[in-house]
């Protein structure tokens, strides 16, 4: 969740330009009164960056220095433009125009066609990527659905770069970018695409920023009745802007200077999509006069997380290593972060849901933490955990909240009540505003008590619940609001995409879950190979993987858990390392290469289960101690320890190879004239058939199977798992 809606409550509209700068640090205070001239803003995760701009801008239209209209703030999602809205709707600043550049560009477009070009806007295509494969299919390419995806990226690579289809084999060769396929098939495959989009008339989502730049540096009688319209401009998340949108927003200034940008080089995070630290970085060279503030008082997290935060990036090399900004934490002491190693990536999904589950029983809001990943693929590992546990999760990324149909519905049955509440028998015993909505939206689907489960029916009453709970925010900060007045206030919400909270944990790759925040954060799979990725190669790509590691990282207010998994599957070797960025941060990891971390590294490091100490990646001369790979515990018991779970954990073996084996040791045994238990032992029949090797190897590591059982009976046993009939029973032993 975001830092504007951390509270749902409504603050009062400041009744002057002075109430806007009260509460601000110096530095913020710094932001918000530089109004005029070129404004870089460096400013570290959590220092309040948001909350100065828009208070910059508020402070600007209050004291009449800003007209509302001729401010432009972009940002580069819009939730964070929804944001932004939100928030200078509270302080007063209402009219000021706060979009995407997509969203800014396309609004002009669709203005100036009609004049620059003629005619119609040619038609906005919805799925890039169905084009993408017609295209291949016109140039006889072969792609497979990974190469597609990766095919479609590279055409909006080059085109945020402004890179011709003829010009591209040499662009990409040029930005050390790995090619899914001959960099002259991605050519050809480029050019027909662009074939097809002119064939057919239609546009692309890059083409809405190209044909803009076209306009604007083509016509200058429209260029000139843009910068009429805005003459003063603010650029949020200024180190991911691409070549191109830098050239837009030049068009946009014109030989101005009345621009303000904010940014932090340490959090670039999407260069495979063209964006670049450098305009940040080279800001002062192009505005020798600029004002240049610094933020580094971290409002959000305590002193343990900004101490971890700040030893990742003392180990960073290159540019934006260079510029990056020590934060210092303006929180009390908080609890170390917990590093916890499991055995295999189910146990590690098992063990956040149940510690999240344990959270949750204390008082801890679900919608006050996270689970955040590398990869979207690793999500549903963790919404089966959350599920089984019982606990409710949203996905970040999932359409808006004003979008859903649940919500657009809500708002017309709330709507009508509000006109017609008169003759609604469901009011009559509703004596307040949040009885009369919990009255109304009962009708809709909302009960006191959530659902069972998971699922789109548990996450139909998780949007109705929201609105619920606002509506009682709501009542608690306006006395006498009525029902009118809550659906006045929802169409301003809806407008602004300033969503309300949605009671759930957040699941969420690390990339979506940037500008967002929780009171506890799991970052789970931080192990090489996943972080740092395993494609990650280069220095620069290693870095941005370090990087990311640190977004998540500081989305953390309170609470911090970092964890990996040894092996990826149960019975799996555990030949797996944690992410050589944790190096000298983690307890018991070495020394950190290269720079010092500021102040002395700090953590605990846990268990992966009920309390026991949770080892480092082994030495292969090292012996680990034998663990649940449900839960974690430490396992002591004999026969435990062949399962690799106790007793008690449930089983996920399959039924009908543990059959298969059972009558196949019953014949095994008979043939050799020894007890049953010789051949195998119940136990290792059932950890044979929890693990289902594919491999000698896979069997070898199953606690029973000795080499001499192997090389007697492990053919047969690799063939029952495979699903092979009759194996063993007809043949002599």
């Amino acid at each position: 969740m975001t830092a504007a809606t951390h509270s749902t409550l409504f603050p009062q509209v400041p009744d002057s330009a002075d109430a806007v700068l009260e509460g601000l640090d110096p530095e913020q205070r710094e932001v918000a009164t530089a109004l005029r001239g070129p404004v870089c803003v460096l400013a570290g995760a959590g220092t309040g960056k948001t909350r100065a701009i828009t208070h910059r801008i508020a402070y600007g239209v209050r004291a009449g220095i800003l007209q509302p209209s001729s401010v432009l703030a972009v940002t580069f999602t819009n939730r964070a433009a929804g944001e932004m809205r939100g928030r200078l709707r509270q302080l007063g600043a209402v009219g000021v125009q706060a979009r995407t550049f997509h969203s800014a560009a396309l609004r002009q477009l669709q203005y100036f066609w009609p004049k620059a070009i003629g005619g119609s806007l040619p038609r906005l295509v919805d799925r890039k990527i169905q084009l993408v494969a017609d295209a291949a299919a016109a140039c006889r390419i072969r792609l497979d659905r990974g190469e597609l995806r990766d095919a479609t990226a590279e055409i909006e690579w080059s085109k945020v770069t402004q890179t011709v289809p003829a010009d591209y084999a040499l662009a990409a060769a040029k930005a050390g970018r790995e090619a899914p396929r001959d960099p002259a098939e991605i050519a050809q495959l480029y050019s027909a695409y662009e074939d097809l989009k002119r064939g057919r008339g239609v546009i692309d989502f890059e083409d809405v920023l190209l044909l803009t730049v076209a306009v604007l540096q083509d016509r200058h009688d429209v260029a000139e009745q843009v910068r009429a319209q805005y003459q003063h401009f603010v650029v949020d998340e200024y180190q991911d802007v691409s070549p191109l949108q830098q050239r837009l927003l030049e068009l946009w200034l014109g030989d101005r200077d009345d621009l303000c940008v904010v940014g932090d080089a340490s959090q670039t995070i999407y260069s495979f999509t063209g964006a670049t630290p450098d305009h940040l970085l080279d800001f002062r060279g192009r505005h020798p006069g600029a004002t240049v503030v610094k933020l580094v008082r971290d409002y959000r997290s305590t002193p343990q997380v900004v101490h971890l935060a700040n030893g990742l990036l003392a180990q960073a090399r290159g540019r934006a290593a260079d510029h990056r900004l020590e934060l210092v934490s303006q929180r009390p002491a908080g609890t170390e972060p917990v590093y916890t190693a499991y055995t295999d990536e189910p146990a590690e999904a098992e063990g956040a849901a149940r510690r999240i589950r344990e959270l949750i029983d204390s008082g801890v809001p679900a919608a006050e933490i996270a689970v955040l990943f590398r990869t979207n693929s690793q999500s549903e590992t963790y919404e089966q955990a959350l599920a089984d546990a019982g606990v409710p999760y949203q996905l970040r990324g999932a359409e808006r909240f004003f979008d859903r149909p649940e919500v657009r519905k809500a708002g017309s049955s709330l709507r009508a009540a509000a006109r017609f509440g008169g003759n609604d028998s469901l009011l009559d015993a509703a004596v307040d505003l949040p009885s009369q909505v919990r009255a109304v939206l009962s009708g809709e689907g909302w009960t006191p008590q959530p659902p069972a489960g998971s699922g789109a029916v548990r996450e139909r009453w998780e949007s109705l619940a929201a609105l619920v709970n606002l509506a009682q925010d709501f009542a608690a900060a306006r006395a006498g609001a009525t029902l009118s007045d809550l659906v006045t206030e929802l169409d301003e919400r809806a407008g602004a995409q300033h969503a309300p909270t949605v009671q759930g944990v957040t699941l969420a790759s690390l990339h979506s879950a940037k500008g967002l925040e929780w009171d506890v954060v799991f970052l789970v799979g931080v192990a090489e190979g996943m972080m740092p990725i395993t494609y990650a190669k280069t220095d620069e790509q290693i870095e941005e993987e370090r990087r990311l590691l640190y977004v998540g990282v500081t989305r953390a207010r309170e609470r911090l858990h970092l964890s990996w998994a040894l092996a990826r599957s149960p019975g799996g070797r555990p030949s797996r390392r944690p992410s050589r960025f944790l190096k000298g941060l983690r307890p018991g990891s070495g020394t950190a290469g290269g720079r010092t971390a500021a102040g002395g590294p700090g953590g605990v490091e846990r268990g992966s289960g009920r309390g026991g100490a949770a080892p480092a990646v082994p030495r292969r001369t090292q012996r680990t101690p034998a663990r649940c790979r449900v839960c974690g515990r430490t396992l002591t018991d004999a026969g435990e320890m062949k399962l690799m779970r106790c007793e008690g954990c449930p089983s996920d073996m399959d039924e009908g190879v543990y059959e298969r084996l059972r009558e196949w040791r019953a014949i095994q045994a008979g043939r050799s004239g020894q007890p049953a238990f010789c051949v195998f032992t119940d136990k290792t029949l059932m950890a044979i058939a929890e693990s289902v090797p594919d491999d000698e190897r896979e069997l070898a590591r199953i606690p029973g199977v000795g080499a001499r059982k192997l090389n007697r009976y492990g053919a047969d046993v690799l063939a029952i798992c495979a699903g092979q009939d009759g194996v063993g029973l007809d043949e002599d032993g």
